[in-house]
């Protein structure tokens, strides 16, 4: 809003573009115990009055970020570090820079850094005192800053702490207790998978005999007992695009979320993988985009699925029943997509994941060239 002498009044509208990105994966896993609680027992959840299998949010955004890590080919934007060691990380990429610094004074130089942005560093250990997700593009420009500078302002601080985000940073965001101005919304939410249906704890007793032991002794050199189920997981998350425009820009953004929905199909925790054996290809995925608001499907398994031939086909039927039933409350998605090897009610289906990521992200990209359009 701008006034002239003239009380000549000009408005300038800016339009918001809202775009809601919803994946629903149907998974099937066989035994396995994919994430553990304090006594090393599958985690669970009761849903619909029953016990359901579940693994948590945390553990699979995991998955996805060392995946991004994996695949980066040392592209920064991939790269991140979640630790108590930043200051360290810091200190060793000042010395990457500059190799005349000595250890100690680039581990003062990274420390005083760290107090300055209001983030609590233990003096024995050099450690922060809770976890921080940092950038290696954000390390980067510190490093140069305290470099180039011989006192660094507390605002250049947390300008740097605020660009250059990492797509881990940009889509789960950043909690900073110590300095709440260095948190970073965001931009996805991913739900604790949960199973369609009812699951019964199981345990399997096993025992370790010493390939050493003297011909004919009796016994084992260890004995003991692991619980496990199995299940098929309804998993879902959500992307607020607008939110990860803002957070790492739209170039970035579209390819963040190719890599986002491929890394979110494909990976699993890792939990018990070696004894087990687990790793599984979802049986079903349902991609939306929405322009009114993001929606968990879940719903549809509040009454948990039964049956005793799979329960796969009819938890297919039920998410679809439900995702066209939400048409009653909230106004039809401007497009979907499914993939499955499964039959579908729904029309638009995609041969592989390549085709599928490739259709949602050309129109995710058209939606943001007509937002980038409109607003310049």
């Amino acid at each position: 809003y701008l006034s002239s002498s003239l009380s000549v009044q000009f408005i300038i509208a800016i339009y918001v573009m809202n775009l809601f990105l919803d994946i629903n994966v149907l998974q099937t896993v066989p035994s396995s115990n994919l994430n553990r609680d304090d006594t090393g027992a599958p985690k669970t959840a009761i849903y619909g009055g029953v016990m359901r299998s579940r693994v948590s949010s945390q553990s699979w955004k995991r998955a996805v970020r060392q995946a991004f890590r994996a695949e980066s080919q040392d592209a920064q934007w991939l790269k991140s570090s979640r630790t108590l060691k930043a200051p360290l990380l810091l200190a060793n990429e000042i010395q990457k820079m500059d190799s005349s610094v000595s250890d100690e004074e680039a581990m003062k130089k990274s420390t005083d850094i760290f107090s300055k942005a209001s983030i609590k560093v233990d003096k024995k250990t050099n450690q922060t005192k809770a976890l921080l997700l940092i950038s290696d593009g954000q390390l980067k420009k510190l490093a140069k800053a305290i470099l180039e500078n011989e006192d660094i302002d507390k605002k250049v601080i947390k300008k740097i702490f605020k660009e250059d985000n990492s797509l881990d940073l940009a889509l789960f965001g950043r909690m900073v207790a110590d300095n709440p101005d260095l948190n970073v919304d965001a931009a996805c939410q991913v739900a604790h998978a949960i199973s369609t249906h009812e699951v019964t704890p199981e345990f399997d007793y096993f025992t370790a005999v010493d390939d050493e032991k003297e011909e004919g002794t009796a016994g084992s050199a260890m004995i003991g007992s692991l619980e496990y189920n199995s299940s098929t997981l309804y998993r879902y998350a959500n992307i607020n695009l607008n939110e990860l425009i803002h957070n790492i820009g739209s170039k970035l953004s579209v390819e963040g979320i190719k890599l986002f929905i491929k890394n979110f199909i494909l990976t699993m925790p890792t939990g018990k993988e070696n004894t087990f054996a687990n790793k599984t290809l979802p049986q079903y995925v349902l991609i939306t985009l929405r322009d009114d608001t993001p929606v968990n499907l879940v719903s549809a398994f509040e009454e948990p699925v039964k049956s005793r031939d799979g329960y796969v086909k009819k938890s297919i039927e039920r998410l679809e029943k439900e995702y066209i039933d939400t048409e009653s409350i909230i106004d039809k998605p401007i497009y979907s997509v499914v993939l499955s090897k499964y039959d579908s009610t729904l029309s638009n289906q995609a041969e592989n994941l390549t085709s599928m990521i490739e259709s949602v992200s050309k129109v995710v990209d058209e939606k943001v060239e007509k937002n980038e359009n409109h607003n310049n």
